[in-house]
C-alpha cells in the first residue's frame, strides 16, 4: 500500500532552506578543509569573484584577505555595492548587476546565487558598503537577518569606497573544518597571475604578478623547461607552455579569471589546437600523445555570457566566444595557428628542442607499445577476478550527484584490507589490497609501470594511462601503519606518482589517510587519540583508571571501529608539492643511492621519542 500524495506532500522552501538543504548543488563537495576543492574555498572564491569582477570594470586595483582561525574578512575598493540594495544582493536569490552584459560583459558570476550561498551557509555573515562618505552594513546568521542599518550612515572614519564581507562558515555543514595555507595561497596567485596590475594582500603577504601566465608556469615547474617558456597573448586569449622531463600532462587552465580544473571546450579547443599548428609547422604527421607528452601549459580566455557545467564553475561548456563571435574552437584555432607559427619562426633553436622533445616522446612510446600490449591482456583476464580491487558504485567520471566522494584506499595486507572493506561505504569507497612494499620506482622508465602486476593493476584500476582526465577516484588514499615500514611503503607510493603520474599529485588527488594512535575509554565515553598529547588530555578529562589501547596497526582496529575514521570525521593529509620544488632533487635524496648521504642526515636529526607516561615514571 504507497503512502498517500495530498496537498501536503508539496513544500516550497525558501532560498536559505534550499541552499542549506542541498549545499553540494552550490559549491560542490563540502569536506573539512583538507581538499582544495572542498566547500570552505568556494565561499572564498565566491565572494573575491565579486571583487575581482569590480576590478575587470575599472574600480579598485587591491584586495585585502584576512583570515584569523574559521573567519575571513574580504575588502575590495570597488564601486561599492549601492546601499539601497544591499540587502538584496546578500539574501535575495537571482540578484545582481550581471544579467546586463554590458554591464559586465565577461564577468564570472552571472547567476546571483554565490554571494547568498556564502551567507545561507555561514554561522556569521555581514556585508558592509561604501559609498561617497555613506555606509550601510547588515549581519545575518545561516541566512537570517540579526542586524541591519535600515537606513544610510555617515562614514566617519571616511573609508574608501567599496565592499567589505566577513564570515564563518557553519560548523555543523562543514564539519570540523579548518583552511590550509597552500590551497588558500594557490587560489590568490592564480588570481594575481590572471588579473596583471591586481594586488591582493592576505595576512600581510603580497600577492601580485606582472606577466601573467609566464609567471604561473615558472612558479609551477617542479624541474627546468626543455625549452623556453611560449607565452603568447591577445585581447581575450592568453596562453603559455613549455615541456618538461615529467611524464603526462599538466594542464592549468582559465575562464574570465575562473580556475576551472576540471577544464572544459576551451581546454579541449586548445590542445587540437596545438597539435594542428605544430603538425602543419614541421609539415609531419605526428602522434597528438607524441606531442602532448610531457606538456606543462596554461591557457586562460575570456567568453561573453559563459556557461558552465555546474554552479562551482569548474568546467566550461560554452560552445562560442559570445553571441556574435565564433566558437570557442574556430577561435583558439585560429590565434594559435597565427601566434604560435610566427614565434616558431622567429625561433628556430626553440623550434628545434620542441621537434627533438616530440621524436623522443614517439620513440619510447613505440618502445612501450608491445609492453603495453601485454599489460592490458593480463589487465583485462585480472579484470575478471581481481582480488586487489573490491570497488565501488560512484565514480569521479560519472555523472553523479557525489561523484567528487569517490574515493580509493591503497592498503598494506590483508587485515587492514579487510577490515576497510568491512566499514567502508560501498557506493563510493574502493579498497585496493598491496601484497606487501610495492617496488622502488624511482630512475625506472614507464616500462616498469606496465611490467610490475601490481603497479599495472593500480594504474587500471586508476584508469590514468592516458592522464587524470578520465581518472575514477576523486580521492586516492595511502593507508598504511604508522610504523617505520608503513612510512617506508607511503615513501614508494609517493614516489610512483611523482615518477608516472605526478598530476595526480598536483591536481589534489592523494592524500594520507590518518588514524588513531589510542583509543581512552571509560563506561561513559570513547576518546580516539591521533597524538600523545591528545591521550593525555583525555586521560585527564576522564578521570581516575581510565582504559588506554594502543593501536599498533590498522589491522587491530575492528570494522566497527573502522567505520568511524573513514566516515564524514575522515582525518585526511593531503599530498602537496610544494611551489618551486625540484621533484627530481627531492626525490634523489629520498630514494635515491645515497645511502651515505641519507645516513648523515638521519644522524645529524634523530630524536627519541619516549610515552610520557614513562618520562613521569622515571
Amino acid at each position: 500500500m504507497s503512502a498517500e500524495y495530498t496537498e501536503d506532500n508539496i513544500k516550497s522552501l525558501d532560498w536559505k532552506e534550499h541552499i542549506r538543504l542541498r549545499p553540494g548543488m552550490y559549491n560542490g563537495k563540502l569536506g573539512n578543509g583538507s581538499s582544495p576543492d572542498d566547500g570552505i574555498y568556494i565561499l572564498i572564491k565566491e565572494v573575491i569573484d565579486n571583487s575581482i569582477d569590480e576590478y575587470v570594470m575599472g574600480f579598485g586595483k587591491r584586495i585585502d584577505i584576512q583570515i584569523d582561525h574559521q573567519t575571513i574578512y574580504i575588502r575590495d575598493y570597488g564601486r561599492g555595492i549601492p546601499l539601497g540594495k544591499l540587502k538584496d544582493c546578500a539574501s535575495k536569490i537571482n540578484t545582481g548587476a550581471k544579467y546586463d552584459s554590458e554591464a559586465f560583459k565577461k564577468s564570472v558570476g552571472l547567476n546571483g546565487v554565490g554571494i547568498k550561498a556564502v551567507n545561507a551557509l555561514s554561522e556569521h555573515f555581514k556585508i558592509q558598503a561604501f559609498r561617497d562618505g555613506k555606509t550601510r552594513s547588515i549581519t545575518f546568521s545561516k541566512g537570517e537577518t540579526i542586524e541591519e542599518d535600515t537606513k544610510d550612515r555617515v562614514d566617519k572614519e571616511d573609508n574608501p569606497n567599496g565592499t567589505l564581507i566577513e564570515f564563518t562558515p557553519d560548523n555543523s555543514i562543514f564539519n570540523h573544518f579548518s583552511f590550509r595555507n597552500e590551497y588558500v595561497q594557490d587560489m590568490l596567485w592564480n588570481y594575481a597571475y590572471l588579473n596583471s596590475g591586481l594586488t591582493l594582500y592576505c595576512n600581510q603577504t603580497k600577492y601580485k604578478s606582472e606577466n601573467g601566465l609566464l609567471d604561473l608556469l615558472q612558479n609551477k615547474l617542479n624541474s627546468d623547461p626543455l625549452y623556453p617558456i611560449i607565452h603568447l597573448k591577445d585581447k581575450d586569449i592568453e596562453i603559455a607552455f613549455t615541456h618538461d622531463e615529467n611524464y603526462g600532462e599538466d594542464y592549468y587552465s582559465f575562464v574570465n579569471g575562473q580556475h576551472t580544473t576540471m577544464g572544459g571546450t576551451h581546454l579541449n579547443a586548445f590542445k587540437e589546437a596545438l597539435s594542428k599548428t605544430i603538425k602543419d609547422f614541421f609539415k609531419k604527421d605526428f602522434d597528438a600523445v607524441d606531442i602532448r607528452t610531457s606538456i606543462v601549459a596554461a591557457i586562460s580566455i575570456k567568453v561573453e555570457d559563459p556557461v558552465f557545467e555546474s554552479q562551482t564553475k569548474t568546467k566550461l561548456g560554452s560552445q562560442e566566444i559570445g553571441p556574435e563571435g565564433p566558437t570557442i574552437r574556430t577561435f583558439v584555432n585560429n590565434f594559435l595557428k597565427g601566434a604560435l607559427d610566427n614565434y616558431l619562426h622567429r625561433e628556430p633553436d626553440t623550434a628545434k628542442k620542441l621537434l627533438d622533445k616530440i621524436l623522443d616522446s614517439e620513440k619510447n612510446r613505440k618502445e612501450l607499445k608491445g609492453i603495453q600490449k601485454l599489460a592490458k591482456e593480463r589487465a583485462k583476464k585480472a579484470k575478471l577476478h581481481n582480488k586487489k580491487l573490491r570497488d565501488c558504485r560512484v565514480h569521479l567520471n560519472d555523472k553523479k550527484s557525489n561523484r567528487l566522494e569517490s574515493s580509493l584506499f591503497i592498503t598494506e595486507g590483508d587485515s587492514a584490507s579487510g577490515s576497510i572493506t568491512k566499514a567502508r561505504d560501498i557506493m563510493t569507497q574502493a579498497v585496493f589490497s598491496l601484497k606487501g612494499k610495492p617496488l622502488n620506482s624511482y630512475g625506472l622508465s614507464k616500462k616498469i609501470v606496465y611490467e610490475n602486476e601490481e603497479f599495472n593493476l593500480l594504474q587500471d584500476a586508476l584508469n590514468i594511462e592516458s592522464g587524470v582526465e578520465d581518472l575514477r577516484y576523486n580521492n586516492i588514499i595511502i593507508a598504511t601503519d604508522a610504523d617505520v615500514d608503513g612510512m617506508h611503503i607511503r615513501l614508494l607510493l609517493i614516489t610512483f606518482f611523482l615518477q608516472f603520474f605526478p598530476e595526480v599529485i598536483k591536481k589534489g588527488h592523494l592524500y594520507i589517510l590518518q588514524t588513531p594512535l589510542f583509543r581512552v575509554r571509560n563506561k561513559k565515553e570513547t576518546v580516539y587519540c591521533y597524538s600523545e598529547t591528545e591521550k593525555e588530555s583525555a586521560i585527564q578529562k576522564m578521570g581516575a583508571n581510565p582504559e588506554i589501547t594502543r593501536f599498533k596497526g590498522l589491522g587491530e582496529i575492528s570494522p566497527g571501529e573502522f567505520s568511524h575514521f573513514i566516515g564524514k570525521d575522515i582525518k585526511l593529509d593531503p599530498v602537496i608539492i610544494p611551489q618551486g620544488m625540484a621533484t627530481k632533487e627531492l626525490l634523489l635524496f629520498y630514494m635515491g643511492k645515497n645511502t651515505p648521504e641519507r645516513q648523515s642526515f638521519i644522524i645529524d636529526n634523530l630524536y627519541v621519542e619516549k610515552d610520557l607516561a614513562e618520562l613521569k615514571e622515571a
